[in-house]
């Protein structure tokens, strides 16, 4: 399927009509409000693509464009709650499941973490911790950072990438936004810069907020910006990491960490002719598991895909598989 086809370029100059006809009523934006469930999904029906004139804009960029459900009959994936995989390439959705439903993100969230810290800090900007970055949440993976503990951008990157620790997403957030909150905003602004009008962060790293949510396709958005930082992409093709960081005294304090990506610690075979260059997990009660990955063909062609809100991770990898073996039809 085309990126941009007539019927969705019909659909955009209708779009773009009405927003100047809501800039001309004094109205700022489309706004719809969507419904919650208890599983984690705000509802679709008729009002599923909620857009503001920004992500109109997107329309006319080198973006995927889809407005439903796109079907192939080698691919089912019957278990995942959306799913969809992209032709970065050719600008075309090759397949696509409820890719306009909300959904929580878990820590794929910390890939637009590592975006606006990317965007408005350095790799050798020195991070300190302070009591705000603490995670109280049971079982939420950290780094058991302590207030005086130092890293640099590009530790605390490495961490928040390979090893989703939740205190480390805090501690960049913090020590580049001035405030937690203020880089939420960050965020947030960010997203709606690239078009990803259906998200909305409460947090750098994802754990569970009744408002704080996304889709399948603006995580394909938001995916797609990050691959442009060439330090996101060597940190992301990584199977384990080593570093030493200093705590308030000055002590050297060592960490390590193998990645979560399964594909990359050998636990799940990567389909023929397909080579995955990265990606990033996410798991909660709430949002099931997630994965989002970047692979390219044998001919270079680059691909994003995304599955999220699996049962579970056996589950979350085999959907994937199904996905990549695509890439090849």
């Amino acid at each position: 399927m085309k990126c941009i086809s007539k019927r969705t370029r019909l659909r955009l100059v209708s779009l773009l009509t009405c927003l100047g006809l809501l800039c001309m009523t004094g109205c700022g934006k489309l706004s719809v409000d969507l419904p919650y469930s208890s599983d984690g999904v705000y509802a679709p029906a008729a009002h599923r693509l909620e857009m503001t004139k920004s992500k109109a804009n997107s329309y006319a960029s080198n973006l995927c464009v889809v407005d439903g459900d796109v079907s192939v009959p080698t691919v089912e994936l019957e278990s995942a709650g959306a799913a969809a995989l992209f032709d970065l390439k050719n600008h075309e959705v090759i397949f696509a499941k409820n890719v306009h439903e909300r959904m929580y993100p878990a820590s794929l969230t910390k890939v637009m973490t590592a975006i606006v810290a990317l965007e408005n800090g350095t790799l050798d900007q020195v991070l300190t911790a302070t009591d705000n970055i603490k995670i109280t949440e049971s079982g939420a993976a950290t780094a058991k950072l302590k207030s005086g503990d130092t890293m640099t951008m590009d530790q605390a990157l490495h961490i928040l990438l390979l090893a989703s620790a939740n205190d480390v997403a805090n501690l960049i957030a913090e020590n580049v936004g001035g405030t937690i909150d203020n880089f939420i905003d960050m965020m947030n602004a960010k997203a709606a810069k690239l078009g990803a009008t259906n998200t909305h962060f409460t947090n750098a790293h994802g754990l569970t907020d009744l408002n704080h949510y996304t889709t399948a396709y603006d995580m394909y958005l938001i995916f797609n910006e990050a691959i442009k930082y060439d330090a996101f992409n060597q940190i992301i093709i990584m199977n384990s990491y080593q570093t030493t960081y200093y705590d308030k005294s000055g002590k050297a304090v060592n960490f390590s960490s193998s990645t979560t990506n399964r594909f990359f610690k050998g636990q799940v075979a990567t389909p023929e002719n397909v080579t995955i260059l990265g990606g990033k997990t996410g798991t909660t009660n709430a949002a099931g598991h997630c994965l989002i990955l970047h692979s390219k063909d044998v001919r270079g062609n680059s691909y994003i895909s995304i599955v999220m809100r699996c049962l579970n991770s056996d589950v979350c990898y085999a959907e994937m598989v199904d996905l990549l073996e695509e890439i090849n039809n």
